[in-house]
């Protein structure tokens, strides 16, 4: 499946959660499959942290280049796009072609950097919207995501009630922990002490903290994957033997290192700052005194919550939080809770179970 990357100009301004407002606005997205005559099988994708628009395919001169849920997404698969019009669609502030700190500041001239405005979860939905209007689509028949991504289709649901059908969360919470918050904020850490940040201006000076970024990634990595699936993989196997020195010796800090060094060469750190701070905000309850189910009361959407029995970031008991408030509100939700090893990552992973509790719930959906 060939993806061509396509974007959307929105003029009008867009206010924002913090208070500020983007004058405009670009979104970089693709479609997959063909929207049907009545425009009724529209599935929309979010994507998680450092993911973008291209979910599925490659493009035509990148044969290497797969789309990241590549496995979820094509003919014949879970996200049958012989049937449904899959649109995968990147967030504000992201450094993969939608407005974001590289971006053009209409204001000066210059790239917005570090005056990039925090954006959040709701901005991101809000965002989107649009894009799904312009198209000229009146309701989704799903919207869908894992991890933040997760986050987003929860938030369509009640945000937006009248415009989502299905709402699938997969390997998502209501909010972060305590200890989620913490991770993100060491990681930020590494970014802004980094003596080449700059205060997050390092573009205009053509450096970048890329010893920050290294770090950040290599604590969030550490994140995405169980213990049992870390000790499986790597043990305490040794690449050399030992050196008594500060190289990488262990197995496990050569992939971090190679992973974290990777990930600094393609990614914008001002960006991973403002991901990171979205998935800190979002907290439905929060306008409710803590009820999630007074949050999710808005919403009309059948729901499909699924969670991995490793994830320890997003634990199965945070899925269940979710489960608990909409059942209070006697919302049509189905909850699936996967055996597997893998950890957080598992929802980007060829699990035949999972795999096959979306093909069977897609099933069922109407277009």
């Amino acid at each position: 499946m060939i993806a061509t990357p396509q974007s959307a100009h929105f003029a009008e301004p867009l206010p924002l959660a913090s208070g500020a407002t983007l004058r405009a606005y670009d979104l970089a997205f693709e479609t997959y499959g063909t929207l049907n005559a009545d425009k009724s099988n529209a599935i929309l994708i979010c994507h998680a942290l450092n993911a973008s628009h291209h979910v599925a395919g490659t493009y035509e001169n990148e044969p290497n280049n797969v789309g990241w849920w590549d496995n979820m997404i094509g003919p014949g698969k879970p996200v049958d796009t012989n049937r449904f019009y899959v649109i995968g669609v990147n967030n504000l502030g992201s450094c993969f072609g939608s407005t974001g700190p590289l971006s053009t500041n209409p204001d000066n001239g210059r790239h917005y950097g570090a005056d990039f405005p925090l954006v959040t979860v709701e901005d991101w939905v809000d965002s989107h919207l649009r894009l799904i209007e312009q198209l000229g689509i009146g309701k989704l028949a799903a919207v869908m995501g894992g991890s933040l991504g997760g986050m987003q289709a929860m938030c369509w649901a009640y945000r937006y009630p009248d415009r989502v059908a299905n709402s699938l969360v997969i390997a998502a919470a209501p909010n972060l922990s305590a200890q989620n918050i913490a991770f993100n904020e060491v990681a930020r850490q590494a970014i802004m002490t980094d003596p080449q940040f700059h205060g997050g201006a390092f573009g205009d000076l053509h450096v970048k903290p890329k010893n920050g970024l290294t770090v950040a990634r290599m604590i969030g990595h550490i994140t995405y994957i169980s213990d049992d699936q870390m000790e499986s993989k790597f043990g305490r196997g040794l690449r050399e033997g030992l050196k008594f020195s500060f190289e990488p010796e262990f197995q496990i800090e050569s992939y971090l290192r190679y992973q974290g060094e990777k990930f600094s060469e393609y990614y914008d750190a001002n960006t991973y700052l403002r991901v990171t701070k979205a998935l800190d905000y979002f907290d439905p309850a929060r306008d409710y005194g803590g009820n999630l189910a007074m949050a999710l009361a808005p919403a009309s959407a059948k729901f499909l919550v699924i969670s991995f029995t490793t994830d320890w970031r997003f634990s199965p008991a945070r899925s269940r939080e979710v489960v608990k408030a909409l059942l209070h509100e006697k919302k049509n939700v189905t909850y699936a809770e996967i055996e597997a090893p893998h950890g957080h990552d598992a929802f980007l992973l060829d699990d035949p179970q999972y795999l096959g509790v979306v093909r069977a719930f897609l099933a069922r959906v109407a277009t």
